[in-house]
């Protein structure tokens, strides 16, 4: 499952070729909306709203715990879409899945931050804390990239 932006759909493509898997998309695993930020650099952010910056909310875009809900929303409609002991893969953009893991975990959303940036071509992986029902745990946090000829940038 993937975003229908095109940096997340060309990585799930490449994913789909390696694996001869299909990929659905789903708005909801859209990167955040910036409002009067989109397509500007940080530093552009940083000169233009310097107060907004410190908080990294544009007065105008959407806010992480929207976010967090809307991705958390995909996770979970995903999740139970999936045959048990299948693999689930959802590409998204690095700030919707910091907020939907944060979500997801039950993280209050001021310790959302201390997820840290996810790298391009970087993955978390979820699993089952257990099967008494308490939820999520976070294995894997911003792991290394694919394997040759995806990418080659490890050498």
């Amino acid at each position: 499952m993937s975003s229908p932006l095109q940096r997340a759909s060309a990585t799930a493509a490449a994913l789909a070729r390696l694996t001869s898997l299909d990929v659905s998309y789903d708005d909801r695993l859209r990167e955040r909306y910036g409002g009067s930020w989109e397509g500007l650099t940080d530093q552009e952010i940083w000169n233009r709203f310097p107060a907004e910056a410190g908080a990294w909310q544009p007065a105008d875009g959407e806010r992480e715990p929207t976010v967090g809900d809307r991705v958390a929303a995909s996770f979970t409609d995903a999740v139970e879409a999936t045959p048990a002991g299948a693999t689930l893969v959802l590409v998204s953009h690095g700030g919707a899945i910091r907020c939907g893991v944060g979500r997801v975990l039950g993280l209050p959303e001021e310790f959302w931050w201390r997820l840290g940036p996810l790298g391009n071509c970087s993955w978390s992986i979820l699993g089952q804390a257990s099967g008494d029902g308490r939820g999520w745990r976070l294995l894997e946090h911003n792991a290394g990239t694919l394997p040759e000829p995806v990418l080659s940038d490890d050498r």
